[in-house]
């Protein structure tokens, strides 16, 4: 399968989750755990404090992906990245149903602290531009193509996920608290 084909069935499903976000949103319980003890934190209830919650959960979910994928790389098991990889999207959901389902507010309060939370991954569509930006040859003669490819790629994905979290996160299906 092409890598273009793979991103263009990549969006396709990310537009059909965000579809299906009612839906999703309220296969989870109120019963869950997580949810009750988000519930029962005080600090959760400011928006700047759930904001850089939701920041640093992005960025641990993020960077520890990013290590199992790493050290995945030294195994010679071909395609067994791609379960990895849907299984960090799954989490990431998750993540963002709990944040949603959790945190209670005025729209503003909520949308900043969506802001806050999926600045993680504008941040870090921002350095992958920057580093496609000022992409150089490695030594004389050589080709950056695939590295442009692959920066281009994590550039979709990671501007993806800023839409997906600022989304699921910030909008929400039940009446707001004044």
């Amino acid at each position: 399968m092409s890598l273009i084909l793979f991103l263009f069935m990549g969006l396709i499903g990310v537009f059909f989750v965000m579809f299906l976000k009612r839906p999703l949103i309220n296969l989870l319980g109120e019963d869950n755990f997580l949810i009750s003890r988000l519930n029962n934190a005080e600090w959760f209830q400011n928006h700047w404090l759930a904001g850089i919650f939701l920041f640093i959960t992005n960025a641990i979910l993020f960077f520890s992906t990013a290590l199992f994928l790493y050290l995945l790389s030294y195994f010679l098991i071909p395609y067994v990245h791609l379960p990895v990889m849907i299984l960090a999207v799954i989490g990431s959901l998750f993540l963002w149903i709990i944040m949603n389902r959790t945190w209670q507010g005025t729209r503003k309060n909520r949308l900043k602290m969506a802001a806050v939370g999926s600045s993680f991954y504008m941040i870090l569509t921002l350095i992958l531009i920057y580093m496609l930006v000022t992409l150089e040859p490695a030594y004389p003669g050589d080709d950056p193509f695939m590295r442009a490819i692959g920066l281009f790629m994590g550039i979709v994905v990671t501007t993806g996920a800023c839409i997906s979290c600022f989304i699921f996160t910030g909008f929400s299906n039940k009446k707001e608290v004044n």
